[in-house]
């Protein structure tokens, strides 16, 4: 069934299934068994890991092989993946300069928004990290079908996990509910689809702009990764486990691209 969906609705379908992992990792809260910071710091790291290899592998990599199918070996398809992923960081950066947002423990960034409600601010910074990623799912839909973009999707979806939970358990933190805490994190996680089909819609209509579009995906990825999720697996001195974890993601996600492509 899935082979006969456009590349635009396999990349919608795709994100929004990586989307809801975040629904599912977040329900330890509602059965009130929640791991402890050490264990949730490796899960966190895990999902840098996977993060970090399909930036490369699935995303990368694959930006190089299109970029030289147009304009042949040489500098000018590194030049257009080097820009484009330094592109891709740049607009994370400006959407965490331009919107106002807040961490869990680094506190309010972006603009002044007294107006905001606390947990509005936290469901923007959430969105900001979330977006990349479904935009990863529906470029990789778009650029290759299944075979590109099922790696991603899967990957993605096992990242969302430890990332639900921890969304959730902050949450709690703050004096929410379980129901309250577990539907916001689920919420969070569907941004991921709208990503995956401006992704996959871009790429579909407009294919010289794929290795542009593979390389930004990975730029904005690689940006979540070093300004949110390994500071926040490092704060409270659990490193050594998180770094565990971010080496076991990376081969698990290496390993998924190769037997699955």
């Amino acid at each position: 069934m899935l082979e006969g969906l456009s590349p635009t609705a396999l990349g919608f379908f795709g994100s929004l299934v990586a989307g809801l992992m975040t629904a599912v990792g977040a329900l330890p809260v509602l059965a009130g068994r929640i791991p402890g910071r050490a264990t949730r710091d490796m899960a966190l790291g895990f999902a840098a890991g996977v993060m970090l290899a399909a930036s490369f592998f699935s995303l990368i990599i694959p930006a190089l092989d299109a970029a030289e199918i147009s304009y042949g070996a040489g500098a000018i398809p590194a030049a257009i993946t080097c820009v484009s992923i330094l592109i891709g960081m740049a607009a994370v950066h400006g959407m965490n300069e331009t919107l106002p947002h807040e961490h869990f423990k680094l506190g309010r960034e972006g603009p002044e928004a007294a107006s905001l409600r606390r947990v509005w601010l936290f469901i923007i910074a959430i969105t900001i990290h979330n977006f990349p990623e479904g935009l990863a799912v529906g470029v990789g839909f778009g650029a290759h079908g299944l075979e590109g973009g099922m790696p991603l999707a899967i990957g993605i979806g096992l990242q969302n996990a430890p990332e639900g939970l921890a969304v959730a358990v902050a949450l709690l933190g703050e004096g929410y509910g379980k129901r309250r805490a577990w539907g916001i994190a689920a919420l969070t996680g569907m941004v991921e689809p709208i990503g995956g089909l401006i992704g996959a819609g871009v790429i579909v209509l407009a294919q010289p702009l794929l290795p542009w579009g593979l390389a930004f995906a990975a730029g904005a990825m690689l940006y979540v990764i070093s300004h949110e999720i390994i500071p926040e697996t490092h704060r409270s001195g659990h490193q050594n486990k998180a770094t565990l974890g971010l080496a076991v993601g990376l081969v698990v996600m290496l390993f998924l691209d190769v037997w699955l492509a």
